[in-house]
């Protein structure tokens, strides 16, 4: 249950989890370590925009990029996802949230993919919050996915080119279906996107936490909402312009 003394959050937050590999290269340790430390915060983030009514939050666990890392850091960061999935799935379920993975699932092991299905099945029908997991994921590889299904409408007939609307382009990404993204968090100091959510982050509100990942509190999840009420948020409208709007 949403608890109502709490000032309404964001519709969708997205999070970069960043500084795993630092946090554990700190402490003399496998950079394993630092992922398996980032569940912590990854369980704190759900159950905190869950209570604070949050309807959507997205998390950027494994980059498309990514794959160019060590083989063994890559396959260990798979073991953990097939770990933490059969840990999490039914206290996730019991919670109502609805989870989704986004990303190039062909690039992953084929017992990971069938997990990921089997997860989306079993919460499909739940009604909390929608988290997706953005697992070999690139921003640009989702618009050019959008754009290879709506070139073959085209082609086919089934749609005309001048058709083509942000919310009919939209309606072929990821995160179809969702708000856009009002609030991205990106933990580890850096001041980059890094090639995620490229359409969905178009307006969306940018807060970049010095905090290494495993590390990120309820305290610092508090200071990036903080910010997030802070602003006023325009859409490129002037003042007076959006203030007349939203009356």
């Amino acid at each position: 249950m949403v608890d109502p003394t709490l000032k309404l959050t964001p519709r969708h937050i997205a999070i970069t989890m960043d500084g795993n590999g630092r946090w554990a290269a700190a402490r003399g340790l496998p950079r394993s370590a630092g992922h398996r430390a980032g569940l912590a915060p990854v369980r704190m983030c759900i159950e905190e925009c869950a209570r604070r009514g949050v309807q959507a939050l997205t998390l950027f666990a494994f980059s498309s990029e990514n794959w160019g890392r060590p083989a063994q850091e890559v396959g260990s960061l798979m073991g953990l996802f097939l770990e933490a999935l059969e840990r999490e799935i039914a206290e996730l379920h019991a919670r109502g949230v609805q989870l989704r993975f986004i990303g190039e699932r062909r690039a992953l092991p084929a017992r990971l993919q069938a997990r990921f299905a089997a997860a989306e099945e079993r919460t499909a029908g739940n009604g909390g919050l929608k988290l997706q997991v953005a697992v070999s994921y690139g921003g640009r590889w989702d618009i050019i996915q959008a754009t290879q299904r709506l070139v073959k409408e085209c082609s086919s007939g089934a749609l005309r080119p001048e058709d083509i609307t942000e919310g009919r382009f939209g309606a072929e990404l990821a995160l179809a279906g969702l708000p856009q993204a009002d609030l991205l968090i990106r933990t580890g100091g850096e001041y980059r996107v890094s090639n995620f959510l490229l359409w969905d982050l178009a307006y969306a509100e940018l807060y970049f936490s010095p905090r290494l990942w495993p590390d990120f509190a309820v305290a610092d999840l508090e200071d990036a909402l903080a910010f997030f009420t802070s602003r006023e948020r325009r859409f490129g409208h002037t003042v007076a312009r959006h203030s007349a709007a939203k009356a």
